[in-house]
Parts: C-alpha cells; structure tokens; sequence
C-alpha cells in the first residue's frame, strides 16, 4: 500500500457556486478559529470574499467557469491540497458542469477528505484528524500507469 501523510496544517481548497456562497462563508465564519491554522486556497471571487470577510490569507486561483476548478484539480493529483470544501448547487446545471464532475473525481481518486454540505464539512472540521497528522491510502495505479497503450492495448 502506499501512503500520503495529511500534516496538521492542512491545505484546504473552498469552492462555491454561486447559489452557495453565502452558505460557505457563513461556514467559514463560524469555523475561522480552526481555519486560520490551515493554508486556504479557493477558486477566484470565492477565495476573495472568504479572504476580505475572514480576514485571513487565501490562494486564490481563477474563477470556477475560467479553470479554476481544474486549477485545484491538479492541485489535487500533485498532491499540493489536503481536503476539499466544495459547496455545489444541486439545483441548478452549472455552464462547466464537466469541470465540477471532474474535480470530484479526481478529489475521489487522490482519496482526499471531502465535504459537499455543511453537514459533511463540520464533521470535518471538528475530527481530531483536523489539527493532527493523518495517513491516507492512495490506490496504486502503477498498473494502469503501466498498461500498454496502441494496437494491442485500450
């Protein structure tokens, strides 16, 4: 098996779409005081208004429909973000819908923790795993890495 240690400082990405921004910040404002002790990096008008309402640093990569959410996708598989915070709109179909899918698979693949509602990034947030180093199981690709590819392989 192989292993990523999670250090306690976490790199935690917050995204929202638009219809869940404001549940997000209401979140990271009641959660401030354990975030501050993480690196955040969020996507662009996200990362911003966290930043100015909170107080505190945050990355910010690009607007999510301009590749941001494909930004903290490779964040991702370079193993550069520990957990994922990403408020999505259920109800309404989103212009990068494809961008949004496959930021939750690749968080789904790298076996990152990952919270969709409010509910699942609580548990999170207050887990002794939040403020302490934590061991998480990667899959090993090497086979699928490793496959032939042309006329005898898929």
């Amino acid at each position: 098996m192989t292993y990523r240690t999670l250090k306690p400082n976490k790199r935690i990405a917050l995204v929202a779409h638009d219809h869940r921004k404001d549940d997000l910040l209401e979140w990271a404002t009641a959660n401030r005081d354990s975030l501050e002790s993480h690196e955040l990096i969020a996507t662009g008008t996200t990362g911003k208004i966290i930043e100015e309402r909170l107080r505190i640093p945050v990355r910010k990569m690009l607007s999510g429909p301009l590749g941001g959410d494909q930004q903290i996708g490779a964040l991702i598989a370079q193993g550069e973000i520990d957990m994922l915070v990403f408020f999505w709109d259920p109800m309404e179909a989103q212009p990068h819908d494809p961008d949004v899918k496959a930021l939750l698979r690749i968080g789904i693949l790298w076996n990152i923790p990952m919270a969709c509602d409010r509910a699942t990034a609580d548990f999170l947030v207050s887990s002794p795993f939040m403020q302490s180093e934590y061991q998480t199981q990667l899959t090993d690709y090497d086979a699928y890495k490793n496959r032939l590819v042309g006329r005898n392989g898929s």
